[in-house]
Parts: structure tokens; sequence; C-alpha cells
């Protein structure tokens, strides 16, 4: 079964030809609306979109050179450092609850 892709389009693809390559190439476009328009539907999204956790996450791992600028030959050396980088994210993030949740 062949499900239809979403893409998530900021507010630059808002306009008569973001739309159009959106449905020729049969896409469910999610475009932010411009500032001033009225919105195309309520928003009673199920799953709303989360894209700023992903941004936010590639932000991070940026500040990693190894992850950064891939110096590595072996893609399961790469893999190694990028999961080693998500765990140190991880457990800065932790600690940082961690310490706001104090009894």
């Amino acid at each position: 079964v062949d499900y239809p892709q979403h893409l998530c389009l900021d507010r630059g693809y808002d306009n008569p030809t973001g739309e159009t390559a959106v449905r020729d190439h049969e896409y469910i476009g999610h475009t932010r609306q411009r500032p001033g328009q009225p919105p195309d539907a309520p928003d009673t999204k199920r799953y709303p979109a989360r894209r700023w956790v992903v941004e936010r996450t590639i932000a991070w791992l940026s500040k990693f050179r190894g992850v950064l600028v891939r110096y590595e030959v072996y893609d399961e050396n790469y893999l190694r450092l990028l999961q080693f980088a998500c765990a140190l994210i991880w457990t800065r993030v932790w600690h940082t609850l961690k310490a706001h949740t104090v009894d």
C-alpha cells in the first residue's frame, strides 16, 4: 500500500509555485502560513508537527567536531561516534533536568 508522503515546509514555500511543486510530486504539503493570512483549517491535529525538535538536535550535534566534519573512513566508526554524541547530549539534558527537580 502506498501512503502519501508528508512534506513540512517553511513560509518561503507559501506561494503558488511552491504549492504547485508539492502537488506535482504527489506530496501532502504542510506549509506555515504567512502572518496576516487566515489559517486553512482549524488546528485539530492528533500529532502536531515537531520540526523544532529535529532542528534543535541537529544544532546540538553540530557542536561535536567529529560529527560535523566526518573524518572517519568507515561507516561503523562514524555511527558509533554519532551514537556517543547523542548519549552525551542525553546525559547532559538529564543532569540539567535532574538539577531542576530537587525535592
